[in-house]
């Protein structure tokens, strides 16, 4: 059991320090007792409440300028500020989570020895923004300063659109490996079947894991490309693999080929990541429908296990992914392929408990007569009633943004305060230990101090303050350690406050409490 140590004597002029509590002597069991009375409320307060746990994410798409930058070209300062006020909407909501596109088409929107610079951002590609500064490092630490992660989102396989007549940078994929390219319908395409291609993909990938302080590895739903007028999913151009395959004696299918090819760079990326950085969580956002058919009453046009050779299932079954998050893009009890129905069904593919958090659409359907806003916020209540899922992924930035479809105000009052996103304890499940905290009174000024226990890397801060029967959390970064009031001020002072150290895996310390007196 957690041993919390409370601090009821208060504040006085000199300081009062809490210590790193030492382990309780084992004592032999007591002779049966009478039940004690129970706890008087206002002792009970002293406690803070256990602090909510939900992952609340969104996906920031710069694909086509689609959230940010809101057009290419722009000065560094608008860019920024852009970027900016993105991560102040989401932490001022209680987000706890930004997932930005950082290779949309083989590009960079950070500075890359591999790939070149994006066109998104500077309207020209290979041109590094002016004056210079790194967006990814740039968001990574905006995050960070407010309580974000920051996933960098990557699409793995998808070269550019062939009607994109943009002139290409000399280390840009189509000319630095040309052998891995492919033609398919309107698009360019790197061949998943080419273990070139897979190595390659690993080496941008690990790149950024490598050098950026990241939280997460993101990937969308493209792997083998979607269906057009000009594409159908047989015709993709990787005969010369498939007959290299045959020779060496592979007995598998053309379809089960394709995809093991994905499973195959699935379980690679995952792997890697964990060898370099354990608590970097990888996530993959797959169409919401497995097959048709599953559940039941499920009913989909596409079937992405034939047409993107995307067997998501095996993914989520076999642990491949730290975190899962369909596309459940449809009303909650639209009948062909309904929110719920699908949620309780992916919740089922999961034996090995991996965080299920279901993406979730934030503008207008087609042919939807509801309200969005309400729709959003039934999707959210139904994913916290639903066993399993403890979280969900917003889709997208620009629908958050503009206030005119009622959403933000519908996500502040689903997540009137911050939350933790959820750990992760197939990763690393060893608890923090608990902080040492130290309070003075000087004259009007209460302040406020602690510290991690002795060699223990802190990752956030879980800050809890009571006033009167009400807690208000804050979730602060590792830098920041210390509370300040003036006695006397309009800012009320509250009579308790709590810290707790919480872990990059996202586990929890017991609490340092102490009661804040002013007098």
């Amino acid at each position: 059991m957690w041993l919390t140590l409370l601090l009821l004597a208060g504040c006085a002029n000199s300081s009062l320090h809490v210590p790193t509590p030492l382990p309780e002597p084992v004592a032999p069991a007591p002779a049966p007792a009478p039940e004690p009375e129970p706890e008087p409320p206002a002792a009970r307060m002293d406690m803070p409440p256990t602090a909510q746990r939900e992952f609340r994410g969104l996906w920031v798409a710069t694909y086509q300028n689609l959230d940010w930058p809101s057009h290419p070209g722009l000065d560094t300062a608008r860019q920024k500020a852009e970027l900016i006020a993105i991560l102040d909407r989401a932490a001022a909501l209680h987000l706890n989570a930004i997932l930005l596109q950082v290779r949309p088409n083989c590009d960079a929107l950070y500075d890359s020895k591999i790939e070149p610079w994006s066109a998104y951002l500077t309207g020209k590609m290979g041109v590094a923004p002016k004056p210079y500064f790194d967006p990814l490092a740039f968001a990574v630490a905006e995050c960070h300063k407010r309580g974000l992660e920051l996933h960098a989102w990557f699409n793995p396989f998808r070269v550019r659109s062939r009607d994109d007549k943009t002139p290409v940078a000399a280390n840009f994929v189509s000319k630095s490996h040309p052998e891995l390219v492919r033609a398919v319908g309107g698009f360019l395409w790197l061949d998943p079947s080419d273990p070139r291609t897979r190595g390659y993909c690993r080496e941008i990938i690990m790149d950024v894991v490598s050098r950026y302080d990241i939280d997460g590895v993101h990937f969308d739903d493209y792997f083998y490309p979607y269906p057009t007028k000009d594409y159908k999913a047989a015709d993709f151009p990787d005969e010369a693999q498939w007959r290299l395959y045959q020779q060496r004696g592979g007995k598998l299918g053309r379809g089960d080929w394709r995809r093991d090819n994905i499973n195959t760079f699935v379980q690679l990326i995952y792997a890697s990541i964990k060898k370099e950085k354990p608590w970097v969580k990888f996530g993959i956002s797959p169409f919401g429908i497995w097959r048709p058919g599953y559940p039941a009453s499920i009913a989909a046009v596409l079937d992405s296990y034939e047409t993107l050779f995307a067997d998501s299932r095996a993914w989520l079954e076999n642990g491949w992914v730290d975190y899962f998050s369909p596309q459940l893009y449809w009303p909650a009890e639209q009948k062909e392929h309904g929110f719920a129905a699908l949620l309780q069904w992916w919740s089922g593919q999961n034996p090995r408990h991996r965080h299920l958090w279901p993406g979730m659409r934030t503008d207008e359907w087609p042919n939807f007569a509801g309200n969005v806003a309400v729709e959003t916020a039934r999707e959210i209540e139904l994913t916290r009633r639903q066993a399993g899922a403890t979280g969900d992924v917003l889709w997208r930035a620009a629908y958050v943004m503009r206030g005119s479809n009622g959403v933000p105000g519908v996500l502040a009052r689903s997540y009137p305060a911050p939350a933790l996103v959820p750990p992760s304890p197939w990763l690393g499940n060893t608890a923090a230990g608990q902080p040492s905290l130290v309070c003075r009174k000087t004259g009007r000024e209460i302040s406020v101090t602690w510290q991690p226990t002795a060699g223990e890397v802190v990752w956030q801060w879980l800050v809890q303050e009571e006033f009167g029967d009400q807690w208000r959390t804050e979730i602060w970064p590792a830098e920041r350690t210390s509370r300040q009031f003036i006695t006397g001020e309009t800012r009320v002072v509250p009579r308790t406050i709590a810290v707790s150290a919480v872990t990059r895996f996202g586990n929890i310390s017991p609490p340092a409490v102490a009661r804040v007196e002013t007098r």
